[in-house]
């Protein structure tokens, strides 16, 4: 499972990186919550999205509030966790823009790491509505119990997710962008000479 180190904030809770999380419980226990964070590249690393997507635990309490389940849980011990990265994403993309119906043809990504394979296929699907469906399968050789999660995104958490998606891309190449002085700067700072900018 790949991890990172987190950032550093000035909230209370001191370390924290902000996630966006979908979640899904259902009268029947079958839901499942996703959560995708952000992980710029910097130095020599490639930017990436992580992507932990869990299994409901239980059945939602039947009460309704709001239209929501109340008090579902979520196994995020037992988690599937995936790292997307450049090429990943522009797949998910190619499908929410509409230029293809899932990616790989319905075959999916595959990722290796260490001795399991994960595989991650997207689609779109017509039936019983509209909507864009998530399968994730970790794989951890013989004798080890597979993990699937299956998650559904409605037409309008489609369109969010793809201007997410999208909006992240620059981060993803070219990480936060930090004002590196240049060899001009130096040298008007060396004749003496103020920045136009800032006259």
């Amino acid at each position: 499972m790949n991890t990172t180190n987190e950032v550093e904030t000035t909230t209370t809770t001191g370390r924290f990186r902000p996630s966006l999380s979908f979640y899904h419980p259902n009268a029947k226990g079958t839901g499942c919550a996703l959560q995708m964070t952000l992980h710029p590249a910097h130095d020599h690393v490639e930017g990436s999205i992580f992507m932990s997507i869990a299994n409901q635990i239980g059945v939602a309490n039947s009460n309704r509030e709001n239209g929501e389940f109340k008090y579902s849980r979520f196994d995020w011990e037992n988690k599937i966790c995936v790292k997307l990265d450049f090429n990943d994403l522009c797949r998910f993309l190619q499908v929410l823009r509409g230029e293809c119906e899932s990616i790989g043809n319905g075959k999916g990504l595959f990722h290796q790491h260490n001795d399991a394979t994960t595989q991650i296929r997207f689609s779109h699907i017509l039936e019983p509505e509209s909507s864009y469906r998530l399968e994730v399968m970790r794989s951890a050789g013989a004798g080890v119990k597979e993990k699937a999660s299956r998650f559904y995104f409605n037409q309008s958490e489609a369109l969010g997710l793809c201007e997410a998606i999208a909006s992240s891309m620059a981060i993803v190449c070219f990480g936060i962008p930090m004002l590196v002085p240049s060899k001009s700067t130096k040298l008007r700072d060396e004749k003496g000479l103020k920045n136009d900018s800032a006259a």
